[in-house]
């Protein structure tokens, strides 16, 4: 784990949470009429998490983990494993932050903002897999030459 950007993740989380009941918030919704800006929130987060558990460099020795025969089916990648993690950490925020909101008398709770959030967590970690996916393959056709 990448503890700097493991307390950037944390330090975002809790601005989340913090400015919740910030009357910045209240501004800002009349330039978000359909909360859009949650993708882009969530989306960050995600990000900033995946920068928490995923490596920056991929090992040569994994290159050809997919076609290796000795995995067998129910073997799990790690990378992948990484971004579900990640994406369900980012999904369990969102969860609490709408719940949170339930509980702010000048904030309302949607499970539409939830669905909002969601898009942005998966735009992100399918950006990160095709950026993980396209080096693996650089770096296989790299070994191969």
């Amino acid at each position: 784990m990448r503890a700097f950007f493991s307390l950037i993740s944390i330090a975002y989380i809790a601005a989340i949470f913090l400015w919740a009941d910030s009357p910045m918030v209240s501004d800002l919704a009349s330039f978000n009429p359909y909360s859009l800006l949650h993708i882009l929130l969530y989306g960050i987060l995600t990000f900033l998490i995946n920068l928490s558990f995923t490596p920056f460099k991929l090992k040569s020795n994994n290159a050809n983990n997919a076609e290796n025969p000795k995995n067998s089916i129910n073997s799990i990648n790690p990378l992948n494993l990484r971004f579900l993690i990640s994406g369900i950490i980012a999904l369990t925020v969102a969860i609490a932050d709408e719940i949170y909101q339930s509980f702010i008398p000048s904030r309302d709770s949607s499970i539409i903002d939830v669905f909002l959030d969601l898009i942005g967590i998966t735009f992100v970690l399918f950006l990160f897999h095709q950026l993980y996916k396209g080096k693996k393959a650089r770096i296989s056709i790299q070994a191969n030459e």
